[in-house]
């Protein structure tokens, strides 16, 4: 912990990391998992990018730099794929280790470490072979142990993909390569930021027989990004868009950009959405980060589940100024 204590040292100086202003958290595409009762929580830092910042937390309200590296768990350089665009980590544990999967360079890598906080490194330096460009992965481990890169590819626009990942955790199995979702309703490509159309963020559950798919449309810029969901009862699809779409955007929870986050289960069991907004209503930088309560109801005991938000217990993040 020598390294984020000289992270927080500098913080109650007045000399912020670049990835928290005025004690408010501004990391955009964040994740939270729970490992051994701390949250962690990784993102796409505000530029200029070194690589991924990990802070961590007991209860979800106050948060503390942890990552090994002057408060990075990845940092670009030798031992990792990139040098620039450190986009949308995720981070998971199997099979003793943990894996960090991201964006550099528009391309999707895998680093590993023996620890939440890092440091992680690739055995070889390289990107998961593609033949185009690559975002937003998103390992999703289903309930028969199989893997699946839920991931964004770039052409004429932004679309959710899905292929089933190696064992190994070298790549995916390129002829299971399927296409999930587009941008085809009003909502998901208004247009108030003129961009190609933008279906991205995937994140995806299984509860009983339905997969739920998680994702932000719009371009990030735009005030109507926003969150919604399709589901279906096949990791490859097809997917169906839910009907009360979107259950995140800037009407629920009053500010602009709201978007691109993860879905987590917090230690009472409860289902939490961590997601970025806009600095607020008049400017997009620097991206603030949020959580927020996920509901599930039925109609019937056959059907999927109808998800929405509880916009009460919308919370922003902060840094905590304590020392550790």
């Amino acid at each position: 912990m020598k390294k984020s204590r000289f992270v927080l040292g500098l913080f109650l100086l007045g000399i912020a990391p670049i990835w928290a202003q005025n004690h408010i958290v501004e990391i955009a595409d964040p994740t939270i998992t729970c490992f051994e009762g701390t949250y962690y929580l990784y993102g796409t830092e505000k530029s200029p990018q070194q690589g991924f910042p990990a802070l961590a937390s007991t209860d979800l309200q106050t948060w503390h730099p942890v990552g090994c590296m002057e408060g990075y768990a990845l940092k670009k350089g030798g031992d990792t794929y990139g040098d620039k665009g450190f986009w949308a980590p995720q981070v998971l544990y199997r099979n003793g280790r943990y894996y960090m999967v991201y964006t550099a360079n528009e391309h999707i890598a895998i680093a590993e470490s023996n620890a939440p906080q890092g440091p992680f490194v690739q055995k070889n330096v390289q990107s998961i072979d593609a033949d185009t460009r690559q975002i937003d992965p998103y390992l999703f481990v289903d309930t028969d142990g199989k893997m699946y890169l839920y991931h964004v590819r770039l052409f004429k626009g932004n679309t959710i993909w899905v292929a089933e990942f190696k064992e190994d955790m070298s790549g995916i199995k390129e002829e299971t390569l399927k296409q999930c979702v587009t941008a085809t309703e009003h909502w998901e490509d208004t247009q108030s930021y003129p961009s190609a159309p933008v279906i991205e963020g995937p994140t995806v559950i299984k509860r009983g027989k339905y997969y739920y798919l998680f994702y932000s449309a719009n371009h990030f810029m735009s005030p109507d990004y926003a969150v919604g969901y399709a589901y279906s009862e096949s990791p490859y699809g097809p997917w169906r868009k839910a009907g009360n779409n979107p259950i995140i955007n800037k009407y629920d929870v009053g500010i602009n950009g709201p978007g691109h986050g993860d879905l987590f289960v917090d230690k009472d069991n409860n289902y939490k959405y961590v997601f970025h907004s806009h600095a607020d209503n008049t400017k997009v930088n620097n991206r603030r980060t949020w959580t927020v309560d996920v509901l599930f109801s039925t109609c019937d005991g056959n059907g999927p589940e109808i998800i929405t938000i509880d916009s009460h217990s919308l919370v922003p993040l902060y840094l905590s100024d304590e020392k550790q």
